[in-house]
């Protein structure tokens, strides 16, 4: 941790923008103990209003949120502050969104759900420098089960259409969710 604080610079600024009130919370205080100076936004509206009124040295924004695209709000900062050190978090790890938060000026691209330490690394890389790989990833279990539950809530939990976009038996997806989470 004292290394991430010499890293970090004069301007300790980081905005973070997710609608999952509770992981930004948790979020917020553990960025807070590493010695950033928090600023919480639940919308793509109030990420941009801050962005554009106080532009901040760092940001963490969730890629999809229930207003909007979180890229939205790395437009403003790249505008407003081009120096900024964005990382786009998403539950839907796709190549092409990566690609297209990378094309905006996103410094990095984590998948949900990634850890205080995982986004510090990220956020206080520099240069060619890659942060470490994370210390414990999701299984490959545990990514096909948060797929699905994605799905599965994106269409108002209905298991017959859930099956049908994901391809899958409807009795098979009701013994998947009927199941605890895999680590």
């Amino acid at each position: 941790m004292a290394e991430a604080e010499l890293e970090l610079g004069e301007d300790k600024s980081l905005l973070l923008v997710d609608d999952d009130e509770a992981f930004l919370k948790r979020l917020a205080r553990a960025m807070e103990k590493r010695g950033f100076e928090v600023e919480i936004a639940g919308s793509v509206a109030a990420g941009r209003a801050i962005a554009a009124a106080r532009p901040p040295a760092y940001a963490v924004c969730d890629l999809r949120l229930e207003d909007g695209n979180g890229l939205d709000v790395v437009e403003v900062l790249r505008e407003k502050r081009p120096d900024c050190r964005v990382v786009v978090l998403t539950g839907y790890g796709a190549i092409a969104t990566a690609v297209a938060a990378v094309k905006i000026g996103a410094t990095d691209y984590l998948s949900k759900p990634a850890d205080a330490t995982d986004i510090t690394n990220a956020l206080l890389a520099r240069g060619d420098n890659l942060p470490p790989p994370p210390e414990n990833p999701m299984s490959a279990d545990r990514v096909r089960w948060e797929h699905i539950q994605r799905v599965y809530e994106l269409c108002d939990r209905n298991v017959s259409e859930t099956a049908r976009r994901l391809n899958m038996h409807r009795r098979t997806l009701q013994r998947i969710l009927a199941k605890r989470s895999p680590r």
